[in-house]
């Protein structure tokens, strides 16, 4: 449960007592002969809080009580895997000999630095099929654009010049024509058909001589695996066209199925998804990207390699059309350690029985909250790791939005799941338990989304006006966008000029 608390919790600026004392420094040697250049020294005093210690350990201690996250509770965001991160993964990329080593050091002082991303790519290899990978991209986004770049340096190479267009399903990720339009490319969206999976016909009339490629999610955003995927990469392949997998639902299939053995010619992974490590809020996270031996020649330098003759793991910038730098060094070298630790202690049977479980739960919840009034079930019913809702029927009989069920949902000390997103389902509600909850939490889950759905019907001004008994009430959405209170000092302005209404 979300912490009762108001809005207006003091700043620690406000619980700031004169005299108060939290530390001391020592008191410096008297011997010392340092002298501060007046250019370096400060014309007023710190403007820092006086407090006791426990004041700022209690100050903290709320507001961090206030917060929710995977070690919460269940975390159920679809198409963005929050499951648990094993502390494991923390301890070892804490470690000084990841913690300290620096991208600048000489290769024959970081051996152990390169053999992890070197043993990490020799895993991906393996799960995804492909046969060699750049670890250099940040994200999944950051991926995307490395993969659509090779793409299109790859048909350039070939003088191929009037592959112009990339392909995507009206289900797919909102980056995935993000990336391509930043490519260069011009993005065909093309249409599901009733089961919510690629429609055959329209790729067959989408694709000619200026197809580049098409980026595919598989299961897609529904949680439906496209079952069609080998006819899809022969459509594509037939037209010179190339295939791109989107990694970020690839948790339902670890140990099931790799992208290389569907016809995908390039992938892309999210380590901080499929992989274990913390994400949100910008970071941290990383990208890979993995292709067949046919386009390893373009990938970013340098990759890392291992020379058997000498023993030894070196930096390699033998990528004769490389794409260039994606990132500066060679990738977010901590994400890598958490996933190699994961990967490690999971094993080949651990990742499988993950991604059983993962689409276990997603089934279970669609199971249980199938038939529920207010709520309907688009495409097929069998799905993989997550599962999509249309609160359309509430909304069209009650008033009440997939929007208003969210809030709700955090009356009921629970994270609400991803909203109004595939765009194709109206009033969506993606859910995704991942395989860290456990049946109790999901029996949970879907009594409060069955809770939800009779007030809709008996009271739906409670379910509209949520949430109720968060920090934090409705907030107006347009205001935050355009006015947003990003810091204390904004927070403290507004509040003395009697601006903060909320």
């Amino acid at each position: 449960m979300f912490r009762q608390a108001k809005w207006d919790e003091p700043l620690i600026f406000e619980l700031s007592r004169p005299g108060r004392v939290g530390y001391t420094l020592p008191k410096p040697i008297e011997e010392a002969d340092v002298e501060v250049p007046e250019k370096l020294r400060r014309k007023s005093r710190l403007d820092l809080p006086e407090l006791s210690e426990p004041e700022v350990v209690k100050h903290y201690t709320r507001l961090s009580e206030m917060n929710y996250g995977v070690d919460s509770g269940i975390y159920p965001l679809g198409s963005c895997t929050m499951k648990y991160n094993p502390k494991i993964n923390e301890e070892v990329a804490s470690h000084p000999g990841v913690a300290y080593v620096h991208p600048y050091q000489d290769e024959r002082t970081v051996q152990g630095a390169l053999k992890i991303m070197w043993e990490l790519e020799g895993w991906l290899r393996e799960i995804t099929g492909m046969d060699r990978f750049t670890l250099q991209p940040s994200a999944g986004a950051h991926g995307e654009f490395t993969g659509v770049t090779i793409i299109r340096a790859y048909h350039l190479d070939r003088g191929d010049t009037q592959r112009t267009e990339m392909i995507v399903p009206d289900s797919a990720h909102g980056t995935n024509p993000a990336s391509s339009a930043m490519a260069g490319f011009r993005v065909v969206e093309i249409p599901s058909n009733e089961n919510g999976t690629v429609d055959l016909e329209a790729l067959e009339n989408a694709v000619s001589e200026r197809t580049a490629g098409l980026m595919l999610t598989n299961p897609n955003t529904l949680g439906i695996f496209e079952d069609e995927i080998l006819e899809i990469a022969e459509i594509v392949h037939k037209a010179g066209g190339l295939l791109y997998y989107d990694g970020a639902n690839l948790n339902a299939l670890l140990g099931k199925a790799r992208p290389g053995d569907m016809g995908f010619d390039i992938v892309h992974l999210n380590l901080h998804k499929t992989f274990s490590t913390p994400h949100g809020g910008g970071g941290p996270g990383s990208g890979p990207v993995g292709v067949k031996d046919f386009l390893k020649d373009y990938l970013p330098v340098p990759l890392v390699s291992y020379d058997e003759e000498k023993d030894r793991y070196y930096l390699d910038y033998d990528v004769p059309k490389s794409i260039g730098k994606v990132k500066e060094f060679y990738g977010n070298f901590a994400v890598l350690v958490k996933a190699l630790t994961y990967l490690k202690i999971l094993g080949r049977e651990g990742l499988r029985n993950t991604s059983e479980v993962a689409v276990l739960n997603a089934n279970y919840i669609t199971r249980k909250l199938e038939g529920t009034r207010g709520y309907e079930l688009p495409g097929k019913e069998l799905r993989k790791h997550e599962t999509v809702f249309s609160a359309e029927p509430m909304k069209k009989e009650t008033g009440a939005k997939a929007l208003d069920v969210a809030k709700r949902l955090l009356d009921l000390g629970m994270h609400a799941p991803t909203i109004y997103f595939p765009l194709i389902v109206h009033e969506a509600l993606m859910i995704e338990p991942t395989e860290s909850a456990s049946r109790e939490e999901l029996d949970a889950y879907v009594e409060a989304l069955k809770k939800i759905s009779e007030e809709a019907y008996s009271d739906p001004e409670l379910v509209k006006g949520a949430p109720h008994s968060t920090a934090v009430r409705r907030v107006d959405d347009v205001l935050a966008v355009k006015r947003p209170v990003i810091s204390w000092r904004m927070y403290r302005e507004l509040k003395e000029r009697g601006e903060i209404d909320i």
